[in-house]
């Protein structure tokens, strides 16, 4: 997520890293939070208690990015990550090449469990990162206690043991190793105390607790107290600090998670790169999809704008939450169901959502229709947001009567006072081109001899016929070109636009699409409004001369039944319905005598 600093209010209440940025983009400080919007927060509600630096840090930042993880611990391990591989300028610690302790389990004949910080994955297998070097040894205090696993570093080879190169010392006295290095102890039963030992690294604990819990209970019954207690913080710390985390994991490699959380017409991408087993990269960004392209489309676009495919190797492995078709043979496309790789792909589509969510209380928060105005600039390609909008329809009926109209919406809201009637008055019939060529040139021709500014984006109901119409008035007007223009066909909702052949499809999901169509709706309501109230004139003629019809009973009577016709014809108890017993009287006695529309 990617935020102001001057508006904190959509950062989620969640574990995880932020990130500070200057002006000219760079990282300036990464640091860690159990809860990023408190966190960052505070770092612009008190500044006058931060010291001289943080207060310069402070005055720095223009950006702030934040990466959301499953807990603290992971933000732990994220944070010490991203400051090695980006090395900050306001970071102190963690710049060195310390690194957080792994247990590992070597490659020997009779393999060593040990404490390293130096990850190579030829010498065997690593369990780990430890946020606490004292949680690490005593998990190798528990081990050393339940199994006998050697301590030294000689090379216990077959030939080596059989020539009786080495000799049993202090630890097989003791009883903490069976002499393996003498051959006392088989390989085979030897193996098998290591793969228990596993079992406690990789977090399979069951068997590890009841030996804790069967010891704590024995030492209270002896009234052992201390010894009870000792126990049970040793099987708490166990539990604590072999915890499972899926931001750093040396079995994991390299890999990268690319995921796609639809919004409307635009899709919210995540990208997560994982290094040797830790992320050290993660970003989200939107996507246009005016096309509407299936998301897994959407990925095969922007792949190579996320990861740099240059001089990396052979084999390329990236996990999704949606398939992505048509891609080379040398990249992997894997969408894990379960296991640590779906834990990935989790976190990554929990920052998108983060991204989307941010962007839906944006929208709550501006005034209504900012967000469909900017988006319209967007998929209009418009040089500014259409804050004052112009639509035109025409209306007829076989020719009669022909009329239009002009509809203006001002911030996405109808300005009524705006509106604008036209009776078509150099047009013979039903020709709507130049009905619209007509009411576009008086329109604006009248703006300019008043002096009043043009809006930002002329809207014309109809397609490719309609819209070269308009241009054409526009351009006998010389003000082609100082505003945008557009039309909207009904049938597929298609955007035309001036030397385009081919129209514009905007999503149905989105709100300029919706706007749009809001527009041209009350464009079309205003004109059919004002074709009706002519025709109804014209026709009120005979109505009006019947005892007690007068205008707005006609008109009532013209919009229940369409037309006189039908009047003539209808009932008297449906006539009474309309307009009361004593004028449904009165209307059927005109029937008789001939009512003449």
């Amino acid at each position: 997520m990617t935020v102001d600093p001057a508006d904190t209010r959509n950062l989620p209440n969640q574990p995880g890293v932020y990130k500070y940025f200057s002006k000219s983009g760079q990282l300036l400080y990464v640091g860690k939070a159990k809860d990023l919007k408190k966190r960052v927060k505070s770092y612009f509600t008190a500044r006058q208690n931060l010291n001289r630096k943080t207060q310069k840090l402070v005055s720095e930042i223009a950006k702030i990015e934040t990466i959301i993880t499953p807990s603290e611990f992971d933000a732990l391990l994220l944070e010490n990550n991203l400051i090695k591989a980006n090395q900050p300028k306001y970071n102190i610690l963690l710049k060195d090449d310390k690194t957080f302790p792994y247990i590992c389990i070597s490659n020997d004949r009779f393999p060593r469990v040990y404490a390293t910080r130096n990850y190579v994955p030829d010498k065997g297998n690593y369990y780990g990162p430890y946020t606490s070097v004292v949680a690490m040894n005593n998990v190798l205090q528990l081990v050393q206690k339940l199994y006998t696993i050697r301590n030294c570093k000689y090379n216990l080879s077959a030939r080596n043991v059989a020539a009786k190169k080495y000799k049993v010392c202090l630890e097989y006295h003791i009883g903490n190793c069976l002499g393996p290095c003498e051959g006392l102890q088989p390989e085979a039963d030897y193996l098998q105390e290591v793969k228990q030992v596993e079992h406690i690294l990789k977090g399979n604990l069951s068997t590890v607790k009841q030996y804790f819990k069967s010891q704590m209970q024995q030492a209270a019954a002896d009234l052992k107290f201390e010894e009870a207690q000792v126990l049970k913080e040793k099987l708490q710390l166990l539990e604590k600090f072999t915890t499972h985390t899926i931001v750093a994991n040396p079995r994991y490699g390299n890999l990268h998670i690319v995921t796609i959380v639809e919004d409307g017409n635009t899709c919210l991408i995540n990208y997560m790169y994982v290094h040797q087993g830790a992320v050290i990269q993660s970003q989200t960004k939107a996507v246009n999809n005016r096309l509407e392209q299936p998301p897994g489309r959407v990925l095969h676009s922007v792949l190579g704008q996320l990861i740099d495919f240059t001089g990396t190797p052979a084999k390329i492995t990236v996990l999704t939450n949606i398939a992505i078709p048509d891609l080379p043979p040398n990249i992997e496309v894997v969408v894990p169901k379960i296991g640590d790789k779906r834990k990935l792909v989790e976190l990554s589509l929990k920052n998108a959502f983060s991204l989307k969510k941010e962007r839906r209380e944006k929208v709550a928060t501006q005034p209504k229709g900012s967000f469909a105005l900017k988006q319209l600039r967007e998929d209009l390609s418009l040089t500014k947001v259409p804050g004052h909008i112009e639509c035109f329809d025409n209306s007829n009926l076989q020719g009669s009567n022909p009329v239009a109209s002009m509809v203006c919406f001002r911030e996405g809201k109808p300005s009524k006072k705006d509106y604008r009637k036209f009776t078509i008055k150099t047009v013979i019939g039903a020709d709507d081109f130049s009905s619209m060529h007509e009411v576009v040139k008086r329109r604006y021709q009248r703006l300019l001899a008043e002096k009043q500014p043009l809006p930002d984006l002329i809207l014309v109901d109809g397609g490719k016929g309609q819209l070269s119409a308009a241009v054409k008035a526009l351009k006998e007007l010389n003000i082609y070109g100082q505003t945008a223009i557009a039309g909207i066909a009904k049938r597929l909702e298609e955007i035309y636009v001036p030397n385009d052949p081919l129209p514009l499809h905007i999503s149905k999901k989105s709100a300029s699409l919706k706007l749009l169509q809001q527009i041209r709706d009350e464009a079309h309501r205003f004109a059919i409004s004002f074709h009706r109230d002519k025709r109804s004139k014209q026709i009120n003629t005979g109505l009006e001369n019947i005892k007690g019809v007068g205008p707005a009973t006609a008109d009532k009577l013209l919009k229940h039944f369409k037309s006189v016709t039908k009047i003539k014809n209808a009932g008297a108890s449906e006539l009474e319905k309309v307009v009361g017993k004593a004028r449904a009287g009165s209307i059927r006695e005109a029937i008789k005598k001939g009512l003449h529309p």
